[in-house]
Parts: C-alpha cells; sequence; structure tokens
C-alpha cells in the first residue's frame, strides 16, 4: 500500500507544550501517552488517556497527521485515511 497524501506532505513543528498534553497541562487531567499534531505542533493526549485529546484536536482543526511524542517512538498516523506512516 502506498503512504497516504496527508503522511508524505506532513510538516515537523516543534511541540506547542513540550512538557505534556496541551489541554491536561491547563486544567489539571492526566494522560497515557502523547502525539504531536504534524501541522501545528499541538501536544494531545492518545486515545487510551481520558479526555483524547490528541483525536478531539483533529476533529475540531481538520490537521490529518500526528506523531507519537513518546520517547524511542517514531510511528506517525493519518486520520483521515487511518493509515500509519
Amino acid at each position: 500500500m502506498a503512504i497516504c497524501e496527508h503522511l508524505s506532505q506532513a510538516a515537523d513543528p516543534a511541540a506547542r507544550t513540550p512538557d505534556g498534553c496541551e489541554e491536561c497541562l491547563a486544567h489539571g487531567g492526566r494522560w497515557v501517552h502523547l502525539r504531536r499534531c504534524l501541522e501545528c505542533g499541538h501536544i494531545g493526549c492518545c486515545d487510551s488517556s481520558p479526555a483524547k485529546h490528541a483525536t478531539a484536536h483533529f476533529h475540531e482543526s481538520g490537521h490529518p497527521v500526528v506523531q507519537s511524542y513518546e520517547p524511542g517512538e517514531n510511528w506517525r498516523w493519518c486520520f483521515v485515511d487511518s493509515q500509519m506512516g
């Protein structure tokens, strides 16, 4: 399977909140794993986290690709095409 257009065109922005999930930090929430939006640098918590802020950011912004923000992980995910890269 070929890599989707969104994954092939993803940028590499700096993390907006390198210390953790932007919304959880602001409201005292907790997260399990972190994801970085490859369009704007938003850091959100994964779908195993109570608030699922990374997916919520996709639904609010339409930014299609996140990358794991966990040490040692390098994978990316396109929400639009449900494809890993």
